[in-house]
């Protein structure tokens, strides 16, 4: 059904099912997609006209610079009159540049957004004053073409609070917006037909969505019960081949799998360190030793000295509790562990447990900035972290053993909120 890449450069919309065209834009040369996304194949900015008996609907449009295309396309199977209704999924700019220059062309058809768009709408497209007629929309709310319905699924922070999906009822066309799309341009446009798309797939997942699993899930519970003929998202291929397998994916990405290798009642805590002269990691291995003491409290131990941050991501994600140790140098923590902690932005953080402990040689500053760190990723620091000048002794290491002790009961529910000194303070 694919036409050929000649055809998609020459401004015609290629029809993929009946009466439902893709009117979209192509970016090949695209190599950084808002700033943090790298985009080897470029993307597409996909939007979609569907023809009913009684007017045509227009879903999502283009990037503002890309719509030429965007226009001649439309112009090639519809005119402006015709169009009744156009849905914004979302109203990130490039999925909405076009709608004011398509809003005066088309002055007959109404602009449906999400209950939550409005505020977006009004920052994004009324640069020089201009007002736009919308409709707000949840889910079950719907659309008539005559023959053809559209049905309106919320699905917010996927990944901004205005994302919907909208249904095509008659034929099973899902358009996702940005759910199970991913930054890959290929003129063959369908995933049957172009290459390998896997790993951009979920790359897209990984850096888009990972943040908002749980919404991811809510979203899924909507969209698993729809008979799904093909899913039409705002980027890359449209998924014509087996889309529920695409669905599926999304829920393996976006479910726990450590839940299947601890049981229910255990908790899981995390305990990062990087040490300079080994001073960090006895104090590491003291806190370890402390957390074991509680039952119910699975530990591990990581030297970041010998790994690579990615695969601790993974971890971390699954983990109910965090701990990062690290040597003050030059008045900073040292570089590993703020790698760490920087990558941690694409998780969902809130409320789970963090403490910091470091030894140190003058002003041991290390530990207060990662648990500030911490707090700005909206984790829950309950005590105070510790530190040790230079070599760590006797004494200094049953402190470390305590704080492990006090961290995992906290972790646990059963801390009566007890004092963990700092030997710092004792100096």
């Amino acid at each position: 059904m694919a036409e050929p890449p000649a055809a998609l450069n020459s401004g015609h919309a290629i029809e993929f099912a009946p009466g439902v065209h893709w009117i979209g834009a192509l970016d090949p040369t695209l190599r950084t997609f808002d700033i943090i996304l790298k985009t080897a194949n470029g993307t597409s900015y996909n939007a979609y006209l569907i023809r009913g008996s009684e007017g045509v609907a227009i879903v999502d449009t283009v990037k503002a610079s890309f719509s030429e295309d965007f226009f001649a396309r439309l112009e090639s199977v519809a005119s402006y009159d015709e169009v009744k209704v156009i849905v914004l999924n979302h109203l990130e700019p490039d999925h909405s540049g076009a709608l004011p220059e398509l809003m005066r062309r088309a002055p007959n058809a109404k602009l449906y957004i999400s209950t939550r768009a409005t505020s977006m709408l009004k920052a994004l497209l009324k640069p020089d004053g201009e007002r736009f007629d919308y409709t707000t929309v949840g889910t079950g709310d719907t659309v008539s073409l005559g023959d053809r319905t559209l049905r309106f699924l919320h699905t917010p922070f996927l990944h901004w609070p205005d994302t919907q999906c909208t249904y095509l009822e008659e034929q099973g066309v899902l358009f996702s917006g940005d759910v199970f799309g991913c930054h890959y341009c290929d003129a063959r446009l369908f995933n049957d037909k172009v290459g390998d798309f896997r790993f951009s797939f979920d790359y897209y997942y990984a850096h888009i969505m990972r943040p908002f699993k749980q919404w991811v899930l809510e979203a899924l519970a909507i969209i698993e019960p729809l008979k799904l003929n093909m899913i039409a998202p705002t980027h890359g291929p449209i998924l014509r081949d087996r889309p529920r397998r695409y669905v599926a994916h999304y829920r393996e990405l976006s479910s726990s799998s450590l839940a299947g290798r601890i049981s229910d009642d255990e908790r899981s805590l995390i305990i990062f360190y990087m040490s300079s002269y080994g001073n960090t990691a006895r104090m590491a291995e003291a806190i370890a030793t402390g957390a074991e003491q509680v039952e119910g409290v699975r530990v591990s131990l990581y030297d970041l000295e010998g790994g690579e941050v990615e695969p601790f991501v993974d971890l971390i994600e699954e983990a109910d509790a965090l701990l990062f140790g690290s040597p003050t140098i030059n008045g900073d923590a040292v570089k590993p562990v703020w790698d760490l902690l920087s990558s941690l932005a694409v998780l969902n953080l809130v409320g789970k447990l963090g403490g910091a402990f470091g030894s140190y040689g003058w002003s041991g500053e290390a530990v207060r900035m990662i648990e500030d760190r911490m707090r700005g990723l909206k984790m829950r620091v309950p005590l105070k972290g510790v530190r040790v000048k230079l070599i760590p002794s006797d004494e200094e290491l049953a402190v470390c053993d305590t704080f492990g002790r006090e961290f995992a009961l906290e972790l646990t529910g059963q801390r009566a909120g007890g004092k963990v000194v700092d030997m710092a303070d004792l100096a």
